[in-house]
């Protein structure tokens, strides 16, 4: 049988911390030792008595210190949740065809359906309500602000945590959309020929911004685009035709005051890493990273040159990647394996592309989130937490339909939410 590699290198890290707690129990051992016998030997005055006790007291604080940090370490760590309980439960009013999805919004959720949106706040209560009419809602948030639009309509709702700030009204259809944690908006739209891409105040008021892209042109048919926070970098992933073949690459845009001095704003793109592989997702982590996900590989970019974003590093996969995940922090990748003991990797990055952590399992999930630090994996009756070391720290049933879950107020709590019901659910 193979032997879990990843089981094995916990186990090896395990024991690296217990000989690091021994030495620390050692070391106090023989400074007791120490001060115990200089206090036997030295001369029987009230001066070197009190140095004495003082530094014993001052190694039982550091003692006391070190075993509460050293044990709220190994707890976040390694510590593994066996139980669940229900904190408080929500059950909705609707659950019928008109829901559509959540995002996570602040400490809460973005609940999106095809009649309106609500903000949902940490506690289950609505915070705001806000009604539309739309056949196909999709939705972007960036910290605290958020965009619902009509896919193939012409409407765009864009709020914060506090409401609705404003409405933008497009003439042609609306395919994606991106926003920025200022509120800018960016919406891919297309007509019979070309598509274009439009930018959105959070009023609603459009600026006098836009690009056109056709697959034999210059620029390409874009696939997917993503606002820096502060909404003055824009990438996005671009198919084009080139001597006949279809082919990819990845453009970055600046939209700042510096950005006007490049032709078109456009400062940099990538195309001959990807050769004939399609890219159809790309993000912005922070201000500075960016990543690329591709069919065969991983891209990581920084901007922190803004007028010429750099790639750090591609990490190639051969494997079938089933899903990826992202957070302004980690970056995940989950794929197929064949012919071992597990049937899946998920592979976990910094976004400047350096290795966190690999690890095998066997688990038939729908939905891979993170949450800052936080993975969940879960399907309609299960679900399974990891934390960025890719230790497993709960794995048990879920007694209703899930379509998200986020990390709770405290480390043994998360919420998850699903059309009928949100629920607290603490772990013990």
């Amino acid at each position: 049988m193979k032997k879990n590699k990843n089981g094995l290198k916990h186990l090896l890290s395990r024991k690296i911390d217990w000989a690091i707690f021994a030495v620390f129990v050692l070391t106090a051992a023989v400074a007791f030792y120490y001060f115990f016998h200089m206090y036997s030997i030295l001369p029987s005055t009230r001066l070197f008595k009190i140095l004495i006790l003082v530094g014993v007291v001052v190694i039982l604080l550091l003692i006391l210190i070190g075993g509460a940090a050293g044990g709220v370490y190994w707890y976040n760590r390694y510590f593994q949740f066996e139980n669940q309980t229900v904190g408080w439960e929500r059950v909705l009013d609707r659950g019928d065809g008109s829901f559509t999805g959540y995002k996570k919004f602040g400490n809460g959720f973005l609940k999106y359906t095809k009649d309106g949106a609500s903000n949902i706040g940490s506690d289950g209560k609505d915070i705001w309500i806000q009604s539309y009419e739309m056949k196909s809602p999709i939705a972007a948030v960036n910290d605290g602000y958020a965009a619902i639009a009509d896919q193939q309509g012409n409407s765009i709702y864009i709020c914060d945590q506090s409401g609705c700030l404003g409405i933008a009204t497009t003439v042609l259809p609306i395919v994606k959309i991106t926003i920025s944690a200022k509120g800018v908006v960016a919406a891919i739209l297309e007509d019979q020929t070309a598509s274009y891409i439009y930018f959105f105040r959070k009023d609603g008021t459009e600026m006098q911004i836009s690009m056109k892209g056709v697959l034999s042109g210059e620029i390409g048919y874009p696939l997917d685009i993503s606002l820096s926070p502060d909404g003055t970098m824009l990438t996005g992933s671009y198919m084009y035709i080139e001597d006949g073949t279809l082919r990819s690459r990845v453009a970055f845009y600046n939209f700042s005051e510096v950005g006007k001095n490049a032709l078109n704003r456009f400062v940099g793109g990538f195309h001959d890493i990807y050769k004939e592989s399609i890219v159809p997702r790309v993000q912005y982590l922070d201000d500075v990273y960016s990543v690329a996900f591709a069919q065969d590989s991983i891209s990581f970019f920084s901007s922190r040159d803004v007028m010429s974003p750099a790639l750090l590093k591609q990490v190639q996969v051969t494997e079938e990647i089933q899903s990826v995940f992202y957070s302004k922090d980690y970056v995940g990748v989950i794929v197929a394996q064949e012919g071992g003991e597990y049937r899946q990797r998920m592979d976990v990055y910094k976004p400047n592309g350096d290795a966190v952590f690999s690890q095998e399992f066997t688990y038939d999930y729908t939905y891979a989130d993170i949450d800052g630090d936080t993975i969940f994996l879960y399907n309609e009756d299960s679900c399974r937490v990891y934390n960025r070391y890719g230790n497993l720290k709960y794995e048990g049933p879920l007694d209703f339909s899930v379509s998200k879950m986020i990390k709770g107020s405290l480390p043994n709590q998360f919420l998850a939410a699903g059309p009928q019901a949100i629920k607290e659910i603490k772990l013990h």
